[in-house]
């Protein structure tokens, strides 16, 4: 098989969909800035921009790149919410990029529109249904209620505060005092005004340490996981035209080495924890649970394999595993090795492409050295080599 058709997925596959919105996030928090800096454009539109409509493009961008940003990271994570946001910011980052009309900013509309195509292209990959926890939801609610009952208690009690007569005033004295920021143009005078402002101080520190909470804890369980050899449930989603080991022991550590040496991405699968985080200790991908079960072969991402390789030491598990793989990925490679002669035909039966049983080409390779031939040692140290 042609490697064109790999190669061609790479390029434009889900790993360069996500670092190009990434990217135009990040020039978008970077023009944004540069033009509220400047305040002057000097591209080839300037002269038919108005200053204000630059300046506001400016502000807007730095908000709309942060946005990107965080639709890039739940990109990564393989949301579909993620890639909608993704989609409808882009065509935005590259106007506002038109509407700045700098030299710095022409890389931000090139970007995003070479962003777009392939984001639409690779559709099917992100495909997870968006889930937020208890605590997630309970965070989101804490900080809109926080806002909501500071703005609207703010713009009630507008008399009794300086520096605060508009909504947009009470937006920014909520913000202000609930971030413990308070800068002090905005400020209550009377006993009344101040008790609001006391509780605004309680309820938004509340909701700031509530949302920190939520958003910190699963990163920090996800770094506990990987350190512990196992995986989160997203952290092979972007692999495509990988390997994926069904199983780890003694036939299949050789192989794993091969795998290795020769660059190529790969995930091992096996129930013994030891195993994989002895794997995770030499920086081997590997996920914990049962070969033969849907759950982590989906979670390696074994419908965009490459090749599929069952070494688990017992054929029957291997044949197991084999018919739940070749359900998931009809189109995948699947190699298995059988520790048992008589059991060839079996796996073979149930879906695999290649059955290999090192026992059997060990002792052949045995017999003929016993006869003399002089080659059988030659092919066997060569294999040893590489």
């Amino acid at each position: 098989m042609s490697d064109e058709g790999p190669t061609h997925r790479k390029i434009l596959g889900t790993r360069t969909a996500v670092l190009l919105a990434t990217t135009a996030a990040v020039l978008s928090l970077a023009t944004g800035i540069a033009n509220i800096a400047v305040q002057q454009t000097t591209g080839p539109l300037a002269a038919y921009i108005p200053p204000a409509a630059q300046q506001a493009a400016g502000f807007t961008g730095t908000l709309t790149g942060f946005l990107l940003l965080t639709g890039a990271y739940e990109l990564r994570q393989g949301y579909r919410l993620g890639w909608y946001a993704t989609v409808a910011l882009l065509p935005i980052t590259a106007v506002q990029g038109l509407v700045q009309g700098s030299v710095f900013s022409l890389p931000l509309v090139v970007l995003s529109g070479l962003s777009l195509p392939v984001l639409l292209v690779n559709y099917r990959r992100f495909d997870r249904p968006a889930s937020f926890s208890t605590a997630q939801l309970a965070a989101t609610a804490s900080l809109v209620g926080t806002l909501v009952y500071g703005t609207a208690g703010a713009f009630a009690l507008r008399e009794e505060f300086t520096g605060v007569e508009t909504l947009t005033d009470a937006l920014y004295y909520t913000i202000a005092t609930a971030s413990t920021v308070g800068y002090g143009d905005a400020a209550p005078q009377s006993a009344q005004a101040r008790l609001f402002g006391i509780s605004l101080i309680v309820l938004g520190t509340a909701s700031f340490a509530l949302a920190l909470g939520s958003v910190l804890g699963p990163a920090i369980q996800a770094r506990f996981s990987r350190a512990l050899g196992t995986m989160t449930t997203t952290q092979y989603d972007l692999y495509e035209d990988h390997v994926v080991v069904l199983g780890y022991g003694d036939l299949t550590e050789p192989l794993v080495e091969e795998l290795r040496d020769g660059d190529t991405e790969f995930v091992v699968i096996t129930p013994d924890s030891e195993r994989a985080t002895t794997l995770r200790n030499h920086d081997i991908d590997v996920l914990v649970g049962d070969p033969s079960s849907e759950e982590p072969l989906e979670a390696a991402g074994v419908e965009h394999a490459r090749a599929i390789i069952a070494a688990t030491n017992d054929d029957a598990e291997d044949a197991f595993a084999i018919l739940t793989a070749r359900e998931l990925n009809p189109d995948a490679r699947i190699v298995a090795a059988a520790t048992n002669r008589d059991n060839v035909k079996k796996l073979r039966r149930a879906g695999a492409d290649t059955v290999v049983s090192p026992a059997v080409i060990g002792g052949r390779l045995l017999v003929r050295s016993a006869f003399g031939e002089t080659n059988v040692e030659d092919v066997a140290e060569q294999m040893m080599e590489e």
